[in-house]
């Protein structure tokens, strides 16, 4: 797509101007300032020679037509490999998470079974607290101190 001429002529006296201003108000600055500024000019303009040879290069491959004439950009048409991994990666992620909850809720569950079963064997009971509701409830505040 080519530019029409006028805007580039323009474009190009815009450029001229502002470089014309900037010429214009270094002349009232110091030596280390200027010299300074020299440099940097001379790094800009290596930089922008090395980035005008270098080669284009397109980000978009493609330009679809979509419903109501909407424009879409686009690739291929399929998403490759590397995509539908990245894709599934927070979905293994989230399982992977799931699977530690369980391990650790199910670690959890039988640390307090276990608790419990070495507190009715180590502990004389009644046989009426084993049946009782409230027993785990009392076995976990610890509250078994016998009162008077």
């Amino acid at each position: 797509m080519k530019q029409a001429p006028s805007i580039t002529m323009s474009t190009d006296r815009l450029g001229s101007l502002i470089a014309g201003r900037l010429s214009e108000s270094c002349t009232n600055l110091d030596h280390d300032i200027a010299e300074r500024l020299r440099v940097a000019r001379q790094q800009a303009v290596a930089r922008r020679k090395v980035a005008a040879f270098a080669p284009a290069v397109s980000t978009v491959s493609s330009v679809r037509s979509g419903r109501a004439g909407a424009l879409q950009l686009g690739g291929q048409d399929e998403p490759g490999l590397w995509a539908r991994l990245g894709a599934m990666l927070p979905l293994l992620a989230l399982v992977a998470g799931l699977l530690a909850i369980y391990v650790v809720q199910n670690d959890n569950r039988a640390s307090e079974l276990a608790e419990v079963d070495a507190a009715l064997l180590t502990d004389t009971l009644p046989t009426d607290a084993y049946t009782d509701p409230g027993f785990l409830q009392f076995l976990k505040t610890g509250d078994n101190a016998p009162q008077n």
